[in-house]
């Protein structure tokens, strides 16, 4: 990357539990920076453990921006993230030449650094047919037509996510061309430099972590957490792993076993998911995910951007 005198915007991404949290606040604590996040469940106040939300002492030792700022009753797109996250940086960077934007939501990220395309207006009465199709039929029947339409989408898509389903079928739908077309526009410009870090591991470490960390919520009280928020099961915010497979088990149609062995599977395959969205894009530097992760790291920025 050629180096110059703007400002330098640092993303760290990666799949669900590669250590981006712990990576993420030892470098902004080594450049005196600050995290913005870019996951979009961790910045909705009331779902906490079962987002592994960074804990108290994490949110003290640096400043965290976008954690818990939302309520899961509000409808929160990618593209009022790209518009708050913007203005957010233009604040921030008055004070600092470096920032960490940090997350896995691939979607969040995109908006920010590429800026979002333009879609066309939601069809009312369309939302309504499909979400009702959802409602009474399952996710299924519309993922075969979404495959149908749009096979490139299908491929690194949240096949769990109705949300997603639902607005990726509608577009196809409306404007008659695959959705994944409509998302490849030019980037827009920023007034920021944009270097892309990537933390990965093998695959076998990444899940067996994945494993680990759903038994640690588990123990923290991620069945809790879900019981307060069962009332509010249909918001999109929680139309997301951990939260559904617990809320099956509520209403009777699995078990307790059952939606934890789902929960670890279905975070398996967002995992997997993840690294095929982050693995397109052929800017990012990768790092394996370990204890020496964040000193390479370090050492590849202050090299790259040319700091002491």
């Amino acid at each position: 990357m050629e180096t110059t005198n703007r400002k330098t915007l640092v993303v760290l991404l990666g799949a669900t539990a590669t250590g981006k949290t712990e990576t993420s606040i030892r470098l902004a604590r080594a450049f005196g920076s600050e995290i913005v996040s870019s996951d979009s469940r961790q910045i909705y106040r009331e779902m906490s453990i079962g987002t592994a939300k960074p804990t108290a002492a994490e949110l003290a030792a640096v400043p965290h921006h976008f954690i818990g700022t939302r309520s899961v009753r509000e409808d929160y797109s990618a593209g009022r993230y790209e518009e708050d996250a913007l203005a957010c940086l233009g604040e921030l960077f008055e004070r600092h030449d470096v920032l960490f934007l940090v997350g896995g939501s691939g979607l969040y990220i995109d908006a920010l650094c590429n800026g979002m395309d333009a879609l066309p207006e939601v069809d009312a009465e369309l939302r309504r047919k499909l979400t009702e199709q959802v409602r009474s039929e399952g996710l299924g029947p519309l993922l075969e037509r979404l495959r149908e339409l749009d096979p490139e989408y299908d491929e690194r898509m949240d096949r769990h996510n109705p949300q997603r389903v639902v607005r990726a079928l509608e577009v196809c739908l409306q404007s008659g061309r695959p959705y994944s077309t409509l998302r490849k526009g030019a980037s827009r410009p920023r007034p920021f430099d944009i270097v892309r870090i990537g933390i990965r591991m093998p695959r076998a470490v990444l899940y067996e972590r994945i494993d680990r960390r759903v038994d640690i919520m588990m123990e923290q009280g991620l069945e809790q957490e879900a019981r307060s928020l069962y009332g509010l099961r249909d918001c999109n915010a929680l139309q997301t792993v951990g939260y559904r497979e617990l809320f099956d088990w509520f209403d009777g149609k699995i078990t307790r076993g059952k939606a934890v062995e789902l929960i670890k599977r279905n975070s398996r395959r967002y995992a997997k998911r993840q690294e095929t969205w982050f693995g397109r894009d052929e800017r990012t530097r990768w790092f394996e995910g370990g204890p020496t992760c964040a000193e390479a790291v370090e050492k590849y920025l202050r090299d790259t951007l040319r700091l002491p």
